[in-house]
């Protein structure tokens, strides 16, 4: 058992003074008086650092200039976990764009072997397409994208360990087989879609849960027919992730988004590609060459190509561009995708029981330490 002390606790939605977090077995035992933690109990001073959970992307691409569709393997998965763990990410979903339906076996695979043998902050996989509508592919490789059938299926449910996360066009499918994938346990996100409101409202009642990147990929709010997009700011049901970098959403866009879903619903994503983490900013995605300009991947052409976030930013940034407080950001990137995983059982808060997931923070809100299942980096 060791003690976290000498901070500020992020408990619930807010920041409490003169309590202990004790740690065992990678679990939170309790949370007590400074004065009641047991003697000869090892104390690991916070120095007025700011203890919140760890935070969790449930899309994220590559990092430490490693991209997961290059090398669909662990130690890919390893590296790409390292480099965002130093910007407070303690739990992760590996993301695959669209790829040949190898390349996704060969990442389930990895993703399974790499939750068996441990490796620090993997919950699962994050399979972005290939069932997407070519109108609104972004970056993808439109040679790849494919209908969704028994093949595709057979490719996308085969983790044994871990959640697995499918991002389609739900126009691009069936409803039924929005409740065929939600039954084997997929969770389902709407993305890179042209679909109808009247579309979407039906894969919601047959399963879907999330929309991956809102605003971004997906048809518009307009005044006669609200689209993905606003299907996605009306169901009280689906989370939406956000990409808060300031170049994927305006401001303005996110406020409304917030407004409408609430910080329980609203989450951040950082989209992160091979860049984070390291000085080189500049990388290649499937034969294209990407380049971070003004702080924003793109192509050629100038099509976003993913980001270079990472989630110590996207939290700072949101609180500033969300005008809200430092806590409501951390809730939108620790306790809201746990609960979109379902795993809030697990992790995402500070609460006894749950894993010791746990990042410090100093004053401006920069990551300064952080602890994955109770051990430290």
């Amino acid at each position: 058992m060791f003690a976290l002390a000498h901070g500020r606790i992020l408990i619930g939605a807010s920041f409490v003074e003169g309590r202990a977090v004790l740690v065992e077995e990678g679990h939170i035992a309790a949370i007590v008086p400074e004065a009641d933690i047991p003697a000869g109990t090892l104390v690991h001073d916070l120095g007025g650092q700011m203890l919140v959970p760890g935070f969790i992307d449930t899309q994220l691409n590559g990092g430490g200039g490693v991209l997961f569709n290059d090398n669909p393997a662990i130690d890919a998965i390893a590296a790409i976990g390292a480099a965002h763990r130093a910007f407070g990410t303690t739990g992760f979903l590996p993301t695959l764009i669209s790829d040949d339906l190898e390349v996704i076996r060969r990442a389930v695979a990895a993703v399974d072997e790499a939750i068996h043998k441990g490796v620090p902050g993997v919950l699962g996989i994050h399979i972005e397409g290939p069932f997407l509508n070519p109108l609104r592919k972004g970056i993808h490789d439109g040679s790849k994208i494919r209908p969704l059938d028994d093949e595709g299926f057979s490719a996308i449910t085969g983790l044994k360990r871990g959640r697995t996360l499918l991002t389609l066009a739900p126009e691009r499918t069936t409803p039924m087989m929005v409740r065929r994938l939600a039954d084997a346990g997929i969770i389902v996100a709407a993305g890179h879609s042209e679909a109808s409101c009247a579309e979407v409202k039906l894969a919601l009642d047959h399963g879907l849960t999330g929309f991956t990147h809102l605003f971004n990929a997906m048809s518009p709010l307009t005044a006669r027919e609200p689209g993905v997009t606003g299907a996605a700011l009306d169901d009280s049901r689906a989370w939406c992730g956000l990409i808060a970098d300031g170049r994927h959403v305006d401001p303005v866009a996110m406020r409304v988004a917030l407004r409408c879903k609430g910080p329980e619903k609203l989450m951040l994503v950082t989209d992160a590609m091979p860049s984070v983490g390291i000085a080189s900013k500049h990388f290649m995605l499937q034969g294209q060459r990407i380049e971070v300009i003004d702080g924003a991947c793109v192509n050629q052409d100038g099509t976003l190509a993913g980001s270079d976030l990472d989630m110590g930013h996207a939290v700072r940034n949101a609180a500033a561009m969300l005008e809200v407080g430092l806590e409501t950001a951390i809730q939108m990137a620790s306790a809201t995708p746990a609960a979109f995983l379902g795993l809030s059982h697990r992790t995402g808060r500070i609460a006894a029981g749950l894993a010791a997931d746990l990042a410090a923070l100093d004053e401006s809100g920069r990551v300064m330490q952080s602890w994955i299942a109770g051990r430290t980096a």
